[in-house]
């Protein structure tokens, strides 16, 4: 069983929807595990419907496998550009990897980079205390450990 086999029979059953493959993995044992995000949302039946797919076009009685088709959970690191691109706007989560943990707003995504802003207590002139400031700054994807969405639960 081939991966990009996988990811081809996979992309061609998605033409059309706004959802895509984020990650395939395959186990020596032949444990399949296929990943998908969408723009909007990915239901049970986009799964159900992609197992099909993938079980259609490889025979278990040739190779024996095991397929899981699920979708990219919340919480999870962002693997694509595209992923990140519908979270503009939003509340992330950055580790940089350099060890700094950054809470901000996603403003723009490139191929290349992501600009974030966040709140950052900073010293002022003639101030005793640190004001906090927007700051916006851009980091490439080289610098990012790892980006997840953030969810506040308050």
């Amino acid at each position: 069983m081939d991966i990009k086999e996988v990811v081809a029979v996979a992309e061609e059953a998605l033409k059309g929807t706004d959802m895509f493959v984020v990650d395939c993995t395959i186990t020596p044992d032949n444990t399949i595990d296929l990943v998908l995000d969408s723009d909007t949302s990915v239901s049970i039946d986009a799964c159900a419907m992609l197992n099909h797919a993938i079980g259609e076009k490889f025979n278990r009685d040739e190779e024996d496998y095991s397929l899981t088709v699920a979708s990219a959970g919340i919480g999870e690191p962002l693997k694509l550009v595209r992923q990140y691109k519908k979270l503009v706007g939003e509340s992330v989560e950055v580790l940089l990897k350099s060890g700094v943990k950054i809470l901000a707003t996603l403003d723009e995504v490139s191929d290349e980079n992501i600009t974030i802003s966040y709140d950052e207590a900073v010293v002022v002139e003639g101030k005793k205390k640190k004001q906090m400031q927007r700051t916006t700054h851009t980091y490439s994807f080289d610098e990012i450990k790892w980006t997840k969405e953030y969810l506040d639960y308050k």
